[in-house]
């Protein structure tokens, strides 16, 4: 049977294959209208607004750092410097790979843990196009390795920025303090803006304290840049505001002469104009080199300074407090007078020690057989203990705190310097609040002599001696004399109301007179000079508590149990111009302490302006950048001072003690200790 098979419908296919081609020629033409007009839409239409968004992604707002303001002290030597160093930078904006280029560029520029972790924390909280610090103060072998693989690294750049120098290393170092890197907890607080393109702030003294006036106000400059970070063109720069310059209160010459008089010791010394509470010189013994902190400090050096029995990061001379000992007996006498309890007719018969009514304890006087009849000049000069026990006595703990408080105990003074301690003068409501015990009458006893659990910071007894040299006018301890730069600073420079005595005028000069004879002729007479009058008070203060009955043994005594001596004084005595406070850990007596003062008495009175102690070559002005001088062309640390041989004290060593104790003693009760 034979199959039919359709004929082709030739004119029907030929109809479809036209209208197919028709088809696609018109969907083609449509797709090229659509891009032909997208195109005419970008650039003819929109030309303007892509133009402008394609230049905003090539330019770029670089922060430009200011410099930090120059530290210098009265006489306008330079203190602290500015200067260059090399740093690796990238930003966000140039780097995909962060952690990557990081971790390849670890061996070529060594970077520490510390430099990653800091980078870290940097990088995520700046700006997409700001360059970040990876390793600061890069070294010629760091540069070198870098320039040799620097292809495998775009958007990595070798940058300068500057940084702090302290010519003068340990001699300033707890007063200027020193600038470090940024931490994670500043990090939170500053504002970031204020900090773009720079990695450095204040950490401790003036550095911190005076840190929005020294820092300055950050520029900027618009540049156009590639993909890599690379700068095309310079487009516009507004300048940076450099940070004020500081002038301060210190006196080169005089922290010299202060420093070499604790060289070799653990103590602290103060030295004030009492007539302004300018601070003319701060010591703290041991000192360390704060240019070891600017860059960041090895975990060697660090470990050392850290775990030091001297304490050397220790600002003893703001934050050390110590039992007073008698340089308080002034200050406490004037109450006497102040509430009418005595005057300086009253006087007392000493047997050599004194007992509460109703009880049998002795609180010795540091003279065993007593000093017979004793009134307040008398007991000054000999610093007799049972006078002021009486006076304690008759006066109460809440009238010695109202009256004692008005000298700067047990309060801050509001010095210019951070970490500052208040001290403490102890109160019934205190001892309850802190040991949730009762006041005892023998801690009455105690304070009146600075023992027990009275104790005060060498600042503190600085500013009391000064109100004391001042006949009861207020000054408040600063280091700061001078600011210039463009934000306006005054700094306050002049004696701030009284202190309120109801005794008479006449009573501070007869206080004076009384501390003259101190010196004259009493437990500090081993100072006194015909060329000026000193106007002073020793101070012993216990260590090591002596049981009841028992007698002081130095010779049974380690070095750190032995008991600190105390000086506090003034000059001359008739028209102050300087008052002085000393503290010698260990230095067994306030006698011992006075011998200190009188190289600083004598340096400020009769040699400053005929001999003056200066740096050889020191700066007047401008800093290093200025001078053309690299920071390793510049001596530094204990060695770097060279000041004239005939003007200098013969002593020109530096602190090198390496064993000490905490500044803070325990308090203990009231025991005398023999030659205040």
């Amino acid at each position: 049977m034979k199959q039919h098979f359709p004929l082709k419908n030739v004119q029907q296919e030929k109809r479809i294959y036209r209208n197919r081609v028709f088809f696609s020629i018109g969907l083609v033409t449509i797709c090229m209208l659509l891009l032909v007009s997208r195109y005419a839409y970008l650039q003819i239409v929109s030309f303007d607004k892509f133009n402008t968004a394609s230049d905003q992604n090539r330019i770029r707002l670089q922060p430009l750092a200011p410099a930090r303001g120059y530290i210098y002290d009265r006489n306008g030597i330079l203190l602290a410097d500015n200067y260059p160093v090399f740093t690796a930078t990238m930003s966000r904006a140039d780097v995909e790979d962060i952690e990557g280029t990081i971790k390849r560029l670890t061996p070529i520029l060594e970077l520490t843990q510390e430099d990653i972790d800091r980078f870290h924390s940097r990088i995520h909280t700046a700006r997409k196009t700001e360059r970040v610090s990876i390793k600061l103060n890069l070294t010629e072998n760091d540069i070198a390795r870098f320039s040799e693989v620097k292809y495998q690294f775009p958007g990595v750049k070798i940058d300068t920025q500057m940084t702090r120098y302290y010519p003068h290393g340990e001699l300033f170092a707890h007063v200027i303090g020193y600038v470090g890197r940024i931490n994670d907890k500043e990090l939170k607080e500053i504002d970031k803006d204020l900090y773009a393109g720079t990695n450095l702030i204040g950490k401790i003294g003036v550095e911190k304290y005076y840190e929005d006036l020294l820092h300055g106000v950050p520029g900027n400059e618009s540049v156009e840049a590639d993909a890599h970070g690379n700068v095309l063109r310079h487009l516009g720069r507004k300048e940076p505001v450099r940070g004020n310059d500081m002038y301060l209160s210190l006196d080169y010459g005089l922290q010299m002469v202060a420093s070499e008089q604790l060289a070799g010791r653990r103590g602290a010394i103060i030295a004030m104009d009492p007539n302004t509470g300018e601070i003319l010189a701060l010591v703290s013994s041991p000192s360390f080199n704060p240019n070891l902190f600017v860059t960041g400090i090895s975990s060697k050096d660090y470990a050392f300074l850290r775990d030091n029995l001297d304490q050397p990061l220790y600002n003893r001379a703001v934050q050390g407090v110590y039992p007073p000992g008698s340089t308080i007996k002034p200050m406490f006498g004037l109450g006497g007078l102040h509430y009418d309890l005595i005057d300086w007719g009253t006087a007392i018969s000493d047997p050599g020690y004194f007992s509460l009514p109703g009880d049998s304890h002795k609180f010795r006087d540091w003279r065993k057989s007593g000093h017979g009849s004793v009134n307040l000049h008398k007991a000054q000069v000999i610093s007799c203990d049972t006078f002021y026990y009486i006076l304690a006595y008759r006066m109460g703990i809440e009238r010695m705190n109202e009256w004692m408080r008005q000298f700067g105990f047990g309060e801050k003074t509001g010095v210019d310097l951070p970490s500052e301690s208040s001290g403490l003068y102890p109160s019934p409501e205190w001892k309850m609040r802190t040991r949730k015990s009762k006041w005892l009458r023998g801690e009455t006893i105690s304070v009146s002599i600075g023992q027990g659990a009275f104790t005060a910071t060498p600042l503190q007894l600085a500013m009391a001696t000064a109100i004391t040299a001042n006949q009861g006018s207020h000054v408040t301890p600063h280091v700061l004399r001078d600011s210039k730069g463009a934000k306006a600073y005054k700094a306050h420079n002049a004696p701030d109301g009284k202190i309120q005595f109801n005794g008479k005028p006449e009573d501070w000069a007869k206080m004076r007179d009384a501390m003259v004879d101190v010196v004259e002729a009493g437990t500090g007479r081993g100072i006194r000079t015909p060329m000026y009058l000193i106007a002073g008070k020793t101070g012993t203060a216990q260590v090591k508590s002596i049981a009841q009955g028992k007698r002081y043994n130095e010779a049974l005594l380690t070095e750190r149990q032995l008991d600190h001596g105390l000086f506090v004084g003034f000059a001359p005595a008739d028209k102050p111009q300087i008052a002085v406070a000393i503290i010698w850990e260990n230095g067994k007596h306030g006698a011992s302490a006075a011998q200190l003062a009188r190289p600083i008495f004598d340096y400020w009175l009769l040699k400053r302006k005929k001999e003056p102690i200066v740096p050889s070559a020191h700066q007047i002005s401008g800093g290093l950048m200025t001078a053309g001088i690299k920071p390793g062309e510049l001596p530094s640390g204990s060695g770097i001072l060279s000041p004239d041989s005939a003007a200098t004290p013969a002593n020109q060593q530096q602190n090198t003690n390496t064993s000490a104790t905490h500044p803070a003693a325990p308090a203990h009760p009231a025991t005398a200790v023999e030659g205040d």
